[in-house]
């Protein structure tokens, strides 16, 4: 990646890449520090960043970049010359666009990089908490906190500048918006940043690997700087301790060796050694098991990651390492359409694919998700799908050339806040995974990540897509009012249930989303009860959900991500491991392949546990109970939640909250038989649509919480048409029959024009009808509207929609 990691953990870092001159001491007694230093962004005394006035600005303009050019050699930049009152840490604040969207604004920018004097350039690598409670300034721009600069007395050069391009509503480009920044002086220097594990890593490393701590300061001191620290496991007890002193002129860093810790999950705390405890600097870092996850197809566990927005790109490269070390052998990915196709055929896909290639090049298994259509191939009766579904056909097929193992087919259509219906959806996934099946070694087709059971789901399997997927979706979250201890839904069970009922029992279930919401103030991460609950959580949800039979889970999320109070990731607002990573690690390393082998059975009241094969000759069982109760264990060996080897006692063991595994010989290694991808049919590659007028949409969603009746609100009389479409690959034009369709409740349909109609390959016919509803149809009620087909005999797959007097 071409940067060290531990220059690149904090912005207030920024010191030690780009300053190699000595502070001066802190202000004597009595005096004040200098007046803060505010400079104009359009005031650069170099830059090729273009500059635009508006009233708005502080000084009536600002520097505005929005260029969907390569960057000239030297970068976008702006250069500007700084005038130090004194020598000293300056806290370095901006007025200018996030990377990232806030609460706020949904403008965007590329992530900065500053440089000091002639020092290097630094990406300013903060994590999405930390810009996403940035305070509004004017327009998109928000107030920056960018870390800490160390200056010398008097002339100093400070150089913003823009390499990376970010994504846009209309594509990718190199953006920035800089009103302003100031300095203001610091007193002294202080302890910024706690690293720990091996050098280049996110604070991991595996057990028996050499790891240390790392202390760097935010300046050079002018003396020494002795500071005390204190190390704590995942229980509260403390493993290590000791002092560290930096020298005057040995830099702002300093390294202290850690002993030989066992696996699992550490705090550690540093602060000045006469400080109090409440200014001490508080780093995590995971010693990992030796026995890494199962690396191949068997794999069934992932992570989301929302690379694009949530890891800086500096950071891509040990963040996808980290997530391989975790165990997850697939990590689930976006990228925005109306980013990555800005014009009808036009694709602007490399800075996703860059992303794409550094998971694969890291033994990761992309999934890919197909997000709303753009504006361009919409209409206002289409949101959030294209009006023609030929665009969905061509842009997954432009998603699966781009190497991911799977893509799915929308992201929880069921709870969005468009009028859109299954119907639809179920069209649209058609034509999408007809796109992705006419791909030379193509990937997975996974359905859409449904958010809830129920009417919408119902519509979109009515339709008869699950022929076209390789694999079944859905989401599962817990109450989020369950703070202490989350029970795991039942979605997975329902999903089941479902599945079962239409015959799909051997479409593989893929829980695509899995998480907990952890409330949380600005400025903190999760409290140690939080974190220990969101490790247990991590576990006994993954559990539960491959005993009800998913055969890949996907925790959400992995880096760090606040999100309007909540905290999700398994990363720290620093990008450092929370206890739930090293509980995931611990988890994937000892279940191996985790092929479910059944409930455990005999235990005490209380307690719960689940049996799993990890195909390596070992049984494993995975215990835990609301209250400590003694299981006896006899002849296994015993392994607690973080993957540390626990003492059993007279051949039994404590278990409670926290799952422990118990591993015994055992097992049958052999790895089921995967049936063969179906091959469709001409008749599947005709796809039918229903298509009103913005005037007879269905109701909104309302986020999932709408209530029947949720179909096309028409009137006594209605006309309205069936698309159809050929997605025949080949040069064949098809004879497709339609069928006009016989709704009951009192409903007629007629059609208007012909009903044999030929369909050019890659081409669509329409078919208009007319909808009529009989005196006795009651108002507000939904009834099944189904349009069938015929191909040279055989049953093209329906569009089966609601409809509802209005």
């Amino acid at each position: 990646m071409g940067l060290n990691r531990r220059t690149a953990m904090k912005a207030g870092l920024l010191t030690t890449a780009m300053s190699a001159l000595r502070l001066n001491s802190a202000h004597p007694q009595g005096t004040s520090a200098p007046p803060p230093i505010t400079v104009q962004g359009e005031a650069a005394v170099r830059t090729n960043i273009p500059v635009v006035r508006d009233r708005r600005a502080s000084g009536g303009s600002y520097l505005a970049l929005n260029s969907k050019k390569q960057p000239p050699k030297e970068g976008w930049y702006a250069t500007y010359t700084v005038r130090a009152p004194e020598a000293g840490v300056y806290a370095l604040t901006a007025v200018a666009t996030a990377p990232v969207e806030t609460p706020h604004t949904e403008a965007t920018a590329s992530y900065l990089q500053l440089a000091l004097n002639d020092g290097q350039f630094v990406e300013i690598a903060r994590s999405q908490p930390y810009w996403y409670e940035s305070k509004p300034a004017w327009g998109g721009l928000s107030v920056l906190d960018l870390g800490e600069l160390e200056l010398r007395r008097g002339e100093n050069t400070l150089t913003f500048r823009v390499t990376e391009p970010t994504v846009l509503e209309t594509g990718t480009a190199y953006a920035l918006a800089l009103d302003r920044f100031t300095l203001r002086r610091r007193e002294g220097v202080e302890l910024r940043e706690v690293h720990a594990g091996g050098d280049g890593t996110l604070g991991t490393y595996r057990y028996g690997e050499p790891a240390n701590l790392t202390f760097t300061l935010n300046g050079h001191p002018d003396h020494p700087y002795r500071l005390r620290y204190t190390v704590v496991d995942y229980l509260e007890e403390r493993v290590a301790e000791g002092y560290a002193t930096i020298e005057p002129g040995d830099g702002t860093t300093v390294k202290a060796p850690l002993p030989q810790l066992p696996p699992g999950n550490y705090r550690v705390a540093a602060s000045a050694a006469d400080a109090s405890d409440a200014e001490a600097v508080v780093g995590h870092f995971a010693c990992l098991s030796a026995l890494p996850a199962t690396s191949s197809d068997a794999n069934r566990f992932g992570v989301n990651v929302w690379a694009t927005s949530l890891v800086p790109p500096s950071r891509l490269d040990a963040f996808a390492a980290a997530m391989r070390d975790m165990g997850a052998g697939w990590i689930r990915d976006g990228q925005a359409w109306s980013a990555a196709e800005p014009a009808s055929g036009a694709y602007d896909t490399e800075h996703h694919d860059r992303i794409t290639r550094t998971m694969r090049h890291h033994g990761l298994s992309p999934l890919e998700v197909m997000s709303p259509a753009p504006e361009w191939a919409m209409t206002t009766a289409s949101l959030p799908l294209p009006a023609d579904l030929r665009h969905a056909y061509r842009y997954a097929r432009r998603l699966a050339s781009r190497h991911p193992a799977a893509v799915q087919l929308s992201n929880e259509p069921d709870v969005d806040v468009t009028s859109s219906t299954g119907d639809a959806h179920a069209a649209f996934v058609k034509a999408a995974a007809l796109g992705i099946a006419d791909t030379p070694d193509r990937p997975l087709v996974v359905l859409p990540g449904i958010a809830q059971a129920g009417h919408f789901q119902d519509l979109l399997l009515a339709n008869d897509v699950v022929r076209y997927a390789d694999v079944w979706a859905f989401h599962g979250y817990p109450d989020p009012a369950e703070q202490d201890e989350p029970a795991f839904p039942g979605a997975a069970e329902e999903q089941r249930e479902l599945a079962g009922r239409l015959g799909a029992s051997e479409v593989p279930r893929w829980m695509t989303e899995c998480g907990a919401f952890f409330g949380v103030r600005p400025g903190i991460d999760l409290t140690p009860a939080q974190q220990a609950v969101q490790a247990r959580y991590l576990v006994r949800s993954t559990v539960e959900g491959l005993a009800a039979g998913n055969t890949r889970q996907f925790w959400f999320a992995g880096p760090p991500l606040h999100d309007d109070g909540v905290y999700f990731g398994l990363l720290s607002r620093e990008f450092q491991p929370l206890p739930a990573y090293s509980a995931c690690a611990a988890l994937t390393s000892l279940l191996g392949e985790a092929h479910f082998a059944g409930p455990v059975s005999g235990l005490p009241a209380g307690a719960i546990g689940f049996e799993f094969d990890s195909a390596r000759g070992e049984l494993v069982r995975v215990l835990w109970a609301a209250k400590p109760v003694r299981i006896p264990v006899p002849g296994a060996t015993v392994y607690d939640v973080m993957g540390r080897r626990a003492e059993t006692d007279g051949g039994a063991v404590t278990v409670s909250r926290d799952p422990v595994y118990v591993v015994a010989p055992g097992g049958d290694s052999t790895r089921p038989v995967h049936a063969p991808r179906r091959i469709l049919s001409p008749a599947e590659h005709i796809v039918l649509s229903q298509r009103y007028a913005a005037r007879n949409a269905a109701p909104n969603k309302d986020n999932g919480d709408a209530e029947p009746p949720l179909g096309y609100r028409l009137s006594r009389r209605t006309r309205m048409s069936l698309d159809v479409y050929n997605f025949t690959s080949t040069s064949t034009s098809r004879m497709v029959t339609v069928n006009a369709p016989r709704p009951a409740g009192g409903w007629s349909a007629r059609a208007e024009g012909p009903t044999r109609v030929e369909v050019p390959p890659q081409g669509r016919k329409t078919v208009p009808f007319t909808i009529a509803a009989g005196s006795g149809v009651k108002r507000r009620t939904d009834h099944r509207l189904a349009f069938t087909a015929t191909l040279d005999g055989d049953e093209v797959p329906p569009s089966v929609s609601l409809v509802q007097l209005k």
